[in-house]
Formats: structure tokens, C-alpha cells, sequence
């Protein structure tokens, strides 16, 4: 992963071209370059199923609903500016990479793992040419802006999946500055190198530091004798009527489906308890590279670092700490906190912390390690001086403590939702086990005809309620809610088992909004539903 001096980042601007307005509207198919324009949407928005039930445990099953290319998500996206484009291209392919020293067939963007990182400024308007060069439909979900409905990604919801061989002009604004990614959301697609940064820099930045370091965190099992994400999935969901309940899988036979069933049988006898994480990756990678092969990033004594640290595993959760360091978290999933300093953190799929140190005089470990009870590890290295590299199996004792979560800290003054009692309370319940593999919401597993209902302008509570014995970060699209009493501004959030989370939001981002749990291999399973404006 490329490294940046933050002097350097504010003399040289971003690395886009282009500049002026950006005008969308109803899409086209342009048959003779096979390329999507800006919109093609119009159906599978209005069947529902469920009882109605608005604001209760159930899915809404009134018709009436807003189009994600409908006049209310244009107006609001008139209303976050007009401000410069910023022009990129991105290409989804085969490729092949070293991974802990074997080479691995999978798919990236660009042939590079990660992807290479996007930079814009908070107010500018993102264009992304995007071409599909794999052997299956896909989507890019940009995760954690809060942007246009029919940008999002969600396949059949927001748009029509990205043909092989096919293009796609994504075209929307980016309003605030924060941490956020990239990445597919078609079948397990994200479980193999599909996944890149997208960092909205803050034109008015208040924090001071020397460099920047973007940390991608990622579990892999893709390509490894013989796995892949596809034939896990099918693997998993294979007793289940019907098969998976998510956004759709390409079948494997032979080699892959002989790899998951041996895999799945050690999840099955319990080889992996792990109340995160219910498959096997035999990697863990930071920026692309495994332990063995770790990065390193070079700084000067006393230089102060802002890092900032993204989790996009499939179904792992980790621990994080800079060995030898304390951390002042600063973020969390884009938005400002209360300043505080901890020796390491709990960081779940989905989730992001940017966070602050000084460095000191040596090499020094940042280490990933896998939580609950499998012990894996992901490394790179800090360097700022001479001396050995520490060995890669090291575990710092900045581990021990065991990580703070996000819901340990307070939302930054500028960024408190409001006091507001809610208009609206959607009770879900998240439900299934390992043993039936049915996950689910409210004991339904996913149909793109679900819906619950919410208005403009309500002050929504969601309470999560945990009924299973796996824990599951939960994430919403295109929104960002309040965990209580005041706490942090989130997009994705961890509900332990057997607990209830309760988090705010105001339904300001008019549209169809994907919800559902981070584990890839849980969603494309059934814990996954969709919020829906209502029409007036």
C-alpha cells in the first residue's frame, strides 16, 4: 500500500483528472461499448412481502415506495453541492498474487491488492469509469458514504449488476471527509481482492501529523488448495431449501467443492470456536501481504502518524496494536470522537479507526490478531531507525488488554446526533445458527421484496437484538446512526451474542437502503433486509 507524507498529500492535491460539473440522470444502456450511463434502475422496487406492520417487527408491504432514480434522491443529491469532479478508472479482473508463498488465481481491481487507494476532498464529486473484466456480473458499494441511492451498489435494488464485459459511470458527491472503501456486493465476491480505500480528505483538516498510513486488514482463502469463496458459501448453504438467501453466488463443482467440504467439516467439529467468525482462512493479510512478507513503513523518530486502519475481512474480526505504542483514536467509520488513547483496538468487519501516534526510535510490530480463539495473525512493520525486525509470530503486549471497542467512545461535539426522541422503532432480531446455517432477520431470511418502511425527516431507532451465538456487526447503508448516550457516529456496529444495541438515525438520504450483517458468509445466507422510504 502506497504511504503519504501528509505535506506532500496537501502540496500535490489528488492524483485525478478532470474537473467542472457533473450532470446525472436516467440511464442508458449504450449497446455499441457495452456501458451503462449513470443510471439504469426501474425494476424489482416495488413488491414486498410481510406483514404490515410499519415501524414493528415486520417488513412493510405497501407499494408505494421511492425509486432510487426517483426526484427525491436527485434533489437530494443537488442539495450536498456541486462542487469539482475528480475523475478515476477501475477495471475488475483476474489476477494472480503471492499470498504467504503461494500463488493464488483470484480477481482484483487493477491487478493490485489492494486496490489503489482513491483520494478526494469532502464537497468534490466522485466519476468512476468502471469496467468488468470478470467472469461474473459485480457492483462497486461504496462503503460508508452516505451517497445517491442509485450509486450504491446493491444489485437489483439500486442498480442492475455490472455484465462481464460490461461498463459502468458511477457519478455522485461526497459530502464529508472520513475513512471509508470499496468493494463488491455480489455474492462472497468481497472474500477474494476486491477491495480498495476511498479517503475524503477534510479541506479544513484540524488534526496535525507528519504522514499518513492507510491499513487494509483482510482474512484469504481464495485459491488456496483449490478454495473459493463461491464454493464455501455453496458449501455452507448446501443442506438449505433453495440454497443461499443473498445477492447471488456462482456454482463450483469439483476441486473447490471437495476444499469446502473438508473445510466445513472443521467448522462443524468445532476446530474454530469462534463466536466472529465461522470459516476458516488460513491467511490474514495488512495491505495485501501476509506475515512473512510484511510491509514496512518507514518514518522518522517523534514524526507523528495518522493511520488509519480499515477491516476488510470477510468473517474476521481482529485486535489491533503497534507494538511499543499507545493509540489516540480520533475516528471512527469516518466520523470524529472525543480524543482517547488506548494500547490496542477492537476492530470488526466492516468497521474503520484512524487513529494517532508518535513514533518511536526502532522497528516495531503492528499486529492483527484474529479474535476469539483461532490466534492468527496479520503483520507489518513500523521502522524508524536501525535494528532487527522483530519476528513475525511476535504477539505485543499492547494485545493483552484485549481492544477497545467503538461503543467505548463519544461522538465528537461537531458530529452528536441531536436529542431527539424516535418517531419510528424497527425491532430486529438477528437470528439463526451454525448448526442450520439459516441467519436471518426477524426469522426471515432475505428476499430483495422486503421492506421496512420509514418516512423523510424521522428520527429512527433500530434495536438489534442478538439471538444467536455468534456476534455480528451490523451495517447500514447510505446512513450513519448513533450508538446511545451519546455515542459515536457509526455506520457499521458490533451486537454481541444474547445483547441488544439500540442505534439512532435521521432518514435523511431518501432511497432503498441495504441493512445486514458484515460476515459476507452471513448475509449471502439470509441476515440481510432493506429499509425503504416511503413516498408521501
Amino acid at each position: 500500500m502506497p504511504t503519504h507524507s501528509r505535506r506532500a498529500l496537501l502540496g500535490a492535491g489528488i492524483a485525478a483528472a478532470g474537473s467542472g460539473l457533473l450532470t446525472t440522470g436516467a440511464a442508458a444502456l449504450d449497446t455499441k461499448n457495452g456501458r451503462h450511463r449513470a443510471r439504469g434502475m426501474s425494476h424489482a422496487l416495488d413488491p414486498h412481502d410481510g406483514p404490515d406492520a410499519p415501524g414493528s417487527n415486520g417488513p412493510d408491504p405497501a407499494s408505494r415506495y421511492v425509486s432510487p432514480e426517483g426526484p427525491e434522491v436527485a434533489r437530494t443529491e443537488r442539495n450536498r453541492g456541486a462542487g469539482p469532479v475528480r475523475r478515476f478508472t477501475m477495471t475488475a479482473g483476474a489476477a494472480k498474487f503471492d499470498i504467504g508463498g503461494r500463488i493464488v488465481d483470484t480477481w482484483a481491481y487493477d491487478d493490485r491488492l489492494p486496490g489503489k487507494v482513491m483520494r478526494v476532498d469532502a464537497g468534490d464529486k466522485v466519476a468512476m469509469s468502471f469496467h468488468n473484466r470478470l467472469p461474473h456480473s459485480t457492483t462497486i458499494h461504496w462503503h460508508g458514504v452516505q451517497i445517491r441511492n442509485d450509486m450504491d451498489g446493491s444489485p437489483d435494488i439500486t442498480q442492475r449488476t455490472v455484465k462481464a464485459g460490461r461498463s459502468f459511470d458511477y457519478a455522485f458527491a461526497v459530502a464529508r471527509p472520513g475513512t471509508y472503501w470499496l468493494h463488491p456486493h455480489v455474492g462472497v465476491q468481497l472474500d477474494r481482492g476486491l477491495y480498495a480505500p476511498l479517503i475524503v480528505e477534510d479541506p479544513r483538516e484540524p488534526l496535525s501529523y507528519d504522514h499518513e498510513w492507510v491499513v487494509m486488514i483482510d482474512d484469504w482463502l481464495d485459491g488456496v488448495d483449490g478454495m473459493t469463496p463461491d464454493a464455501m458459501l455453496a458449501e455452507l448453504n448446501k443442506n438449505k431449501p433453495g440454497g443461499a438467501g443473498g445477492h447471488g453466488m456462482q456454482r463450483h463443482g469439483g476441486r473447490s467443492a471437495a476444499a469446502a467440504s473438508r473445510w466445513r467439516r472443521r467448522v462443524r467439529h468445532g476446530l474454530f470456536d469462534d463466536p466472529s467468525d465461522s470459516v476458516d482462512h488460513p491467511f490474514h493479510l495488512i495491505n495485501g501481504r501476509a506475515a512473512r512478507d510484511r510491509e514496512t513503513f518507514r518514518a522518522k523518530p517523534g514524526d507523528r502518524i495518522r493511520i488509519r486502519l480499515i477491516n476488510a475481512a470477510a468473517a474476521t474480526a481482529y485486535r489491533v496494536a503497534l507494538g511499543g505504542h499507545n493509540m489516540t483514536v480520533t475516528h471512527t467509520d469516518g466520523y470524529p470522537v472525543k480524543h482517547k488513547e488506548t494500547d490496542s483496538l477492537l476492530i470488526a468487519m466492516g468497521e474503520r479507526f484512524d487513529v494517532l501516534v508518535t513514533a518511536k526510535d526502532g522497528v516495531f510490530p503492528l499486529t492483527a490478531l484474529s479474535a476469539g480463539s483461532k490466534n492468527q495473525t496479520a503483520q507489518a512493520l513500523l521502522r524508524t531507525g536501525d535494528g532487527d525486525a522483530p519476528d513475525e509470530k511476535i504477539r505485543p503486549t499492547e494485545l493483552r488488554s484485549g481492544g477497545l471497542s467503538a461503543d467505548k467512545f463519544k461522538a465528537a461535539a461537531s458530529v452528536r446526533l441531536s436529542d431527539r426522541e424516535p418517531d419510528r422503532t424497527i425491532k430486529m432480531d438477528l437470528t439463526g445458527s451454525m448448526e442450520d446455517w439459516d441467519w436471518a432477520i426477524n426469522g426471515r431470511p432475505y428476499t430483495d421484496s422486503q421492506r421496512y418502511a420509514v418516512h423523510q425527516g424521522e428520527r429512527v431507532r433500530i434495536i438489534f437484538h442478538n439471538k444467536t451465538t455468534m456476534w455480528h456487526p451490523m451495517h447500514l447503508h447510505g446512513h450513519t446512526f448513533a450508538l446511545p448516550d451519546g455515542g459515536p457516529r457509526k455506520d457499521t456496529s458490533i451486537v454481541l451474542p444474547d445483547k441488544k444495541v439500540a442505534v439512532d438515525f435521521d432518514a435523511d438520504n431518501p432511497g432503498l437502503w441495504m441493512l445486514h450483517c458484515h460476515n459476507v458468509y452471513h448475509s449471502e445466507s439470509g441476515m440481510m433486509t432493506i429499509l425503504g422510504y416511503k413516498t408521501k
